[in-house]
């Protein structure tokens, strides 16, 4: 009785750690043709304090406005329109995001962006502005008053900010005027679109629909897309790709990489990334020159000029850099390896380069 108690916990502990690392299937794949669609218009931003656009600098701005007066029934002098210097109204750069299936009457978030030279779009209302597709077709309409998140003061040559004040954000700012079409499939058919090309991990995908309904319901066309076949009636379709998309399904582990971002410094490296033992010296040489001005004055009634000299001091500084043997085969070794040749981030840029180089790091680099 006792081994049968010890057999049924492990094989629950197996389950536990099975499903522990299985994601459903909708974290892993996307339907082929449900996306999201962005959309982008120009407007003028008004009711600012005096933080708007200089229009000298920004002639669009003003133009921008003598052609919405001009659509409101006024009519501006080219000469008055000139000399406009509305320090109250800023151009922007509306821009939103439309879910699929979207339809008229919902709405939308949308960002606002200065492009001129405003200095804040705190206060300010947008007025109505059309949001285009890339098809050149109007989507939706936006309108309404900014929430910018963050203040600025200026005052005696002095000046104070937090945060950034030229991009504010409208909360369901935005109606959809139009709808787009957003097709399911084609016939009895939809494609399931992995997004990470994996063909252990679309192989896995098919076995686990095919058992949660009957074989031959998926089919792997590569390492990311998968066809299914899915009911004809709405209805059922959309009840399918729900249980589909709570399927679970245990991934492949994801392939050894590290990112390199040269202009940060920054490294970031997966738990599949793994070294070979290798040999790294690690030394710095600093080059240090100091220049100082020397004035020589000629001598008394010598008719001489007074000249400036630069006098330069060159120093060259050399730490030691003795050979330090890395040994690791995890992540955790590969860390503490690298920490101990003491190398900041983008000396280590190098040295993860070089060891790519010579076979000792076991991952794909990647610079972004």
């Amino acid at each position: 009785m006792l081994n049968f108690n010890r057999l049924m916990i492990t094989l629950f502990l197996a389950c536990l750690a099975v499903s522990a690392n299985a994601e459903r299937i909708r974290d892993l794949a996307s339907i082929q043709g449900v996306r999201q669609n962005q959309l982008i218009g120009y407007g003028l931003v008004v009711g600012l304090d005096g933080t708007g656009d200089m229009t000298i600098l920004t002639p669009y701005t003003t133009q921008s406005i003598t052609n919405m007066l001009q659509q409101m029934g006024v009519n501006m002098p080219a000469t008055a329109a000139a000399t406009m210097m509305p320090k109250n109204v800023a151009a922007v750069m509306v821009t939103a995001s439309m879910p699929a299936f979207s339809k008229p009457g919902q709405t939308l978030d949308v960002t606002v962006s200065s492009m001129g030279n405003a200095t804040s779009l705190s206060g300010g209302t947008l007025l109505m502005t059309p949001l285009k597709g890339g098809d050149g077709q109007v989507y939706a309409m936006a309108q309404g008053n900014l929430l910018v998140g963050g203040a600025g003061a200026s005052a005696g040559g002095a000046k104070v900010q937090v945060n950034h004040l030229g991009v504010g954000l409208i909360s369901a700012g935005a109606t959809v005027e139009r709808a787009i079409p957003t097709a399911i499939g084609q016939g009895q058919y939809i494609d399931l679109e992995l997004r990470t090309t994996d063909f252990t991990t679309a192989s896995r995908v098919v076995d686990a629909i095919n058992r949660s309904f009957m074989p031959g319901t998926a089919s792997a066309l590569d390492g990311r897309v998968i066809q299914v076949k899915a009911p004809l009636d709405p209805d059922e379709r959309v009840s399918f790709l729900g249980q589909v998309e709570d399927i679970e399904v245990a991934p492949a582990e994801a392939a050894a990489k590290v990112i390199l971002n040269a202009r940060t410094g920054s490294i970031i490296m997966n738990q599949a990334v793994t070294i070979e033992n290798c040999a790294v010296a690690h030394g710095n040489l600093s080059v240090v020159i100091t220049t100082t001005p020397s004035v020589s004055q000629p001598g008394p009634l010598s008719g001489g000029n007074t000249v400036v000299t630069q006098q330069s001091q060159i120093s060259v500084k050399s730490q030691k850099g003795s050979l330090i043997t890395l040994k690791g085969a995890s992540l955790d070794d590969v860390v503490k390896a690298l920490n101990a040749v003491g190398a900041t981030p983008q000396d280590l840029l190098a040295i993860l380069q070089a060891m790519k180089s010579a076979g000792t790091l076991k991952a794909d680099l990647e610079i972004i």
